[in-house]
């Protein structure tokens, strides 16, 4: 059982249910956020987050191993990743559509690429550049919007998506660095715990009345903070370690799939076959570039064990 939860088998199932499990985070968070600012929503799952994941690690493993020097990259991984990635997000909602928002952030995969070029430089072949690109096309068919949309919302809006591009890629390469060193479980509660401290400045400023806590606003924070927060890093900081950032990454592009799914579910939204078209492209693009990404690394891989038995 033990080499199944290391396998990438088991990295991209739960990967694959993760993608479904943030579509219906949408919906969670539209119901929340008319209670909460986005700071204090973020601080609220992360606070429920954190006491389910302290309370199994202790359960799992009483063993706290922390590396101090590690303390700057997780702080910058707490406040990129979590705090920062979605406050940008949630904030962005009013002032863009949400197809719009969504339509930036397949950007997400494209700017991973480019940092691995640059910054490690891993080169991207043909085939990975065509399929991202590909993925970008097929979201703006799954969520059905008018491209000329994009010059006309406002520039805060697109700076706060921007940032939260730009967030998400911070975290996902830092993760994978720490991910060396740590479990993913163990990663996981410490990301939370440093999210949870540099977000309660935002809730004692800022928190409601226990009267705004209404069975709906409950259910969202439940949902957003143990399925989304807890079962979500864990899956993702072991995909990061498994898989690398940007097969993880590619992930994301399939996020307008799952959304525009539980948009028709819950709230009556009607899906066009356009629309299953660009889903059908999203998923088939998504799953050729982590395969010939898989395929490079694996590669490079066997080239690396090759020269050092040759030294």
């Amino acid at each position: 059982m033990s080499n199944l939860f290391k396998s990438r088998k088991f990295a991209y199932v739960t990967m694959t249910l993760l993608v479904f499990a943030w579509g219906y985070e949408y919906v969670a968070a539209k119901a929340a956020l008319e209670t909460f600012s986005s700071f204090v929503l973020v601080g609220l799952k992360y606070i429920i987050g954190c006491v389910i994941l302290v309370t199994a690690k202790c359960i799992i493993d009483r063993r706290f191993v922390f590396k101090l020097r590690d303390l700057p990259i997780l702080v910058t991984c707490s406040i990129f990743g979590e705090l920062l990635y979605f406050a940008f997000e949630y904030e962005a909602m009013d002032y863009l559509p949400v197809s719009v928002i969504t339509i930036v952030l397949a950007f997400v995969p494209a700017l991973s690429v480019i940092t691995e070029l640059v910054l490690f430089k891993r080169k991207a072949n043909t085939l990975i550049v065509g399929g991202i690109i590909v993925g970008i096309i097929g979201v703006g068919l799954v969520i059905g919007a008018d491209f000329s949309s994009l010059f006309s919302g406002s520039a805060i809006g697109y700076l706060l998506i921007i940032g939260a591009v730009f967030s998400w890629n911070i975290y996902n390469f830092l993760t994978d660095k720490l991910g060396d060193n740590y479990k993913p479980l163990d990663l996981t509660v410490y990301q939370t715990i440093c999210t949870t401290l540099l977000s309660l400045p935002f809730l004692l400023h800022d928190l409601p009345p226990l009267s705004a806590f209404t069975p709906e606003v409950i259910w969202a924070l439940l949902y957003l903070g143990i399925i989304c927060e807890c079962l979500g890093y864990i899956i993702l900081v072991n995909g990061i370690d498994k898989l690398g950032p940007t097969p993880c990454a590619i992930f994301s592009n399939m996020l307008p799939v799952t959304s525009t799914f539980f948009a028709w579910l819950c709230l009556g939204e009607h899906i066009q076959g356009l629309q299953v078209i660009g889903g059908i492209i999203v998923i088939a693009s998504g799953v050729v570039v982590i395969r010939e990404k898989q395929r490079l690394s694996d590669v490079q891989l066997s080239h690396q064990a090759d020269n050092k038995e040759r030294q």
